[in-house]
């Protein structure tokens, strides 16, 4: 469980194909992390099956790679991390479980004054998923949404904190970031579609 509130950008360092998939490395400014505990990497929860001084590995299965962005990561590319919840952490963000939804495409990135305006096309499968000041996640950064202009686009509004302290601030239009729907919201379409 995570909360959306990055902590960390660290850089991915080393790729490598496997039989199930890809092995990352991530630079990061982290030195405990353990072996097996989960980390979020641009929203996707991944399990670090090395780590050292600065640096852990996970691996991304071919589902993954699939439903997200991390088959297109390549040594020199910016991630966020967030480490995972404790029991005793401030919820500052809202409940991010790491399980991306599918892939967003960045349509408009303006900076006007201090904050900068996405407008992103989200797959039609999630479309009922997003509503006006609802919750998303998207590369990991919990945010909320603005507006719903069309039934596949979302609008959101990124402070300059945020910008600063993440990758969302160097978005530009046909860059592509994972989307993960509000928990909450996911479970109430279910519970909708088994009435009868």
């Amino acid at each position: 469980m995570f909360t959306g509130l990055v902590d960390d950008v660290g850089t991915i360092d080393r790729v490598a194909s496997t039989d199930a998939g890809r092995e990352l490395r991530v630079r990061c400014r982290h030195d405990d992390l353990a072996d097996g505990e989960s980390v979020a990497v641009n929203g996707i929860c991944l399990t670090v099956s090395e780590h050292g001084a600065g640096v852990f590995t996970v691996a991304a299965m071919t589902t993954t790679l699939a439903a997200t962005t991390a088959g297109r990561w390549a040594p020199g590319q910016r991630v966020n991390l967030e480490r995972a919840l404790r029991a005793d952490d401030r919820l500052g963000g809202h409940f991010v479980q790491g399980h991306v939804d599918g892939v967003a495409r960045v349509v408009r990135a303006d900076v006007v004054q201090d904050t900068m305006l996405l407008e992103l096309a989200v797959p039609a499968e999630l479309s009922d998923l997003m509503v006006a000041r609802g919750s998303v996640a998207l590369d990991g950064v919990s945010l909320t949404i603005s507006a719903v202009p069309a039934d596949d686009i979302i609008q959101v509004s990124v402070i300059a904190h945020t910008r600063e302290h993440t990758t969302l601030g160097a978005l530009k239009p046909g860059d592509a970031v994972n989307v993960e729907s509000d928990m909450i919201a996911r479970h109430v379409r279910r519970l909708m579609q088994d009435r009868p």
